[in-house]
């Protein structure tokens, strides 16, 4: 028998049940306690940015990767600044607990209440980036969840620093320090052992490239909320504002090109294609974006380099924009249905009609108008953060904020009753 399994279950077994012991505490306590550890950790993290720095700069000595995944795994000092302004935020969304989601009286007079309460424990698994440890974190001790987090290796030294700042915040507020736990190993074994450690996680949410995404849902024996890859969007219709067009366009491709909200495919309707191609095409290549285009732009731009089908199926998560050229909204609308993800899909049209038309009729978790597809992020909905984008059909669709992150109960009440 091979040993090293059974190493990877002792240790989902030892901090599972830590991690389940914390979840009962966390689901009694009260939202102040909650919102305390979370400006506490807030605190932490600014007084240790040196630390996370420093060990963020060990990781990117470390790090061999393309240059859009080395953007998602670097931190500097606004981006530190950033996640503890995020806890923050988060502390001071109303509580995701404190919720009668709906309440009737039966004809025996029963009353029947649906409460709002925690899922339990969260297991997630995620590449790279290191502020999503403190944004699950956050999320979890928001909603009521105690979470275990693996992340990448890559993001290793990162990912304890910031650990130990949420842990400080735990402690201050006096809530269990095991409500969050980093995993102890790097092993990929760690993460077959989270998956079919259904006694002990109640959800497991994969965030990251479409492998680890597969992998955890073929092997997973604990219900999953997938973060699908974003092969996102942009549809410029006949009837956009040229200047509009161009400027939400470069921020949707180029704001941050490794994010999972960032514009993949630019569909553009053929009626403009002639005046507006060369105006995009000038702006992104001024920002070192690079092309794959279908025959229909090559005819008016021939040096634009021609694409293959796999190109309009691939999520860049770099400088590299496909393009192909639509005969209207239904055209468009086709191509996303056979190319897309179903995360963020945008169009931009002057036509109100025609908007409406496209945002009842895409499947997407986000559909937007008149807007970069950048805005697909929890802090932009107000959520503060987000602990991931769901894309999947139950439970939760788009950012995942607390709210996203409770189940509910029924509680009865009577004078009495009994059932004949």
């Amino acid at each position: 028998m091979n040993a090293a399994p059974d190493i990877f279950a002792q240790q989902i077994s030892t901090l599972g049940a830590k991690a389940r012991a914390a979840a009962a505490i966390l689901a009694r306590t009260d939202a102040p306690a909650r919102n305390r550890a979370l400006t506490e950790a807030a605190a932490a993290l600014r007084a240790a940015a040196p630390q996370i720095l420093l060990a963020n700069s060990l990781d990117m000595q470390n790090f061999s990767g393309t240059p859009a995944f080395g953007d998602r795994l670097l931190l500097n000092p606004a981006r530190v600044e950033a996640m503890a302004r995020g806890l923050e935020e988060i502390a001071a969304l109303p509580d995701p607990l404190a919720r009668t989601l709906a309440e009737w009286t039966r004809p025996n007079g029963l009353v029947i209440s649906r409460i709002a309460q925690p899922i339990g424990v969260l297991g997630m698994i995620f590449e790279s980036r290191p502020n999503v440890f403190a944004d699950a974190a956050a999320i979890a001790i928001k909603s009521g969840n105690a979470i275990l987090l693996r992340g990448g290796s890559e993001s290793f030294h990162s990912v304890q620093a910031i650990q130990t700042a949420v842990t400080a915040g735990l402690r201050a507020a006096g809530l269990p320090e095991d409500a969050v736990q980093g995993a102890p190993s790097t092993d990929r074994g760690f993460v077959g052992a989270m998956l079919t450690a259904s006694s002990f996680i109640d959800l497991i949410i994969p965030r990251g490239g479409r492998t680890l995404v597969e992998r955890v849902q073929r092997d997973a024996r604990v219900p999953v909320l997938a973060h699908a890859e974003g092969l996102n969007h942009t549809y410029i219709h006949a009837t956009a504002d040229f200047d509009m067009a161009r400027k939400i366009l470069a921020n949707a491709k180029m704001r941050r090109t490794g994010v999972c909200g960032a514009t993949e495919t630019l569909l553009l309707d053929a009626a403009i294609t002639p005046n507006l191609l060369p105006l995009l095409v000038a702006d992104l290549s001024a920002l070192h974006c690079t092309f794959r285009a279908d025959k229909r732009a090559r005819a008016i731009m021939p040096s634009l380099q021609a694409a293959r089908a796999e190109d309009f199926d691939t999520e860049w998560l770099d400088a590299i924009l496909s393009i192909k050229i639509v005969d209207g909204v239904d055209e468009a609308l086709a191509h996303i249905a056979q190319h897309g993800s179903e995360h963020t899909d945008a169009i931009i049209t002057q036509d109100a009609a025609v908007a409406d038309y496209f945002l009842k009729n895409v499947s997407s978790a986000v559909s937007m108008w008149n807007a970069s597809t950048q805005f697909c992020d929890g802090g932009e909905f107000g959520f503060g953060a987000e602990i991931g984008i769901a894309t999947g059909r139950i439970h939760a669709r788009g950012p995942v904020g607390p709210e996203q992150l409770t189940t509910f109960r029924y509680v009865i009440r009577g004078t009495g009753q009994v059932r004949p």
